[in-house]
């Protein structure tokens, strides 16, 4: 593997398991420290534990992104332990599915507090960091945020209003943070997964399961290193024109 991202540290949230946990490992298994951020801390530890097998620094820390004093301490932290931070990954994210008919004000603002508002203030909070990011010589090093977005946010859902608008919102911010912060060299795309394999999808009946493989062209479902390795490239110096940008991970099922 190309270590490609040695010497860079990255924050990426939701990272306990799952899709985060997944991105952390590839940017690991490329060089990067990594912060590992999940609402409990002990939640982290199982992922810690494999990126330190990989021979990179990594610690675990609780945050609520929805809460702007712990998303503030967090980052804090993490320029405490690992000195800077030139990569941000706005991974985490919940589901609380319903028609929008009868969807509460409580399942709406649950989704979009985690989801969008998570996403804004991590980028608040990492940007500053980002702008002090330079070399020896005094170049503009700044930084790449990526967002976890979805091909829902494109496309729309029936029975996930709150989860779609969250998705939604996230692509509008990816493309403002881009042309705000481009200046300063700080990069900001968002990934946007289809179908991803999971534990929840294995339990899916059959024919549930055709229904969606049928809108594939690819004829499989995505899984959770499909999106690390794309949010990987964007992480990395390959990308270093790349900003503004919605990359759907997909298998063809929207172009």
């Amino acid at each position: 593997m190309d270590k490609n991202l040695k010497g860079k540290t990255a924050i990426v949230t939701g990272a306990a398991r799952g899709i985060g946990a997944a991105i952390a490992k590839e940017l690991a298994s490329r060089g990067a420290d990594v912060a590992i951020c999940d609402l409990k801390e002990e939640w982290c530890a199982d992922t810690v534990a494999a990126l330190a097998a990989l021979g990179v620094k990594a610690k675990g820390y609780g945050v609520n992104v929805a809460v702007s004093a712990e998303v503030d301490a967090c980052v804090k932290a993490v320029l405490a332990d690992f000195g800077k931070v030139d990569i941000m990954v706005n991974n985490a994210g919940i589901t609380k599915d319903g028609l929008l008919m009868r969807m509460s004000d409580e399942d709406w603002d649950a989704v979009l507090n985690v989801n969008l508002r998570g996403t804004f203030l991590f980028t608040r909070a990492v940007s500053r960091p980002m702008m002090k990011n330079k070399s020896a010589d005094g170049a503009q090093l700044g930084g790449s945020i990526i967002n976890i977005a979805s091909v829902v946010g494109i496309m729309g859902n029936a029975g996930q209003a709150n989860y779609t608008a969250s998705k939604g919102g996230v692509i509008a911010l990816t493309k403002t943070t881009a042309k705000e912060l481009g200046s300063r060299n700080i990069r900001c795309n968002a990934v946007a997964p289809g179908f991803i394999q999971s534990k929840m999808t294995d339990v899916l009946p059959d024919e549930v399961k055709k229904a969606y493989m049928d809108t594939i062209p690819l004829r499989r479902f995505g899984t959770a290193e499909d999106i690390a390795k794309a949010v990987a490239w964007l992480a990395g110096d390959d990308a270093a024109y790349v900003t503004g940008q919605i990359i759907s991970v997909n298998g063809g099922m929207i172009g």
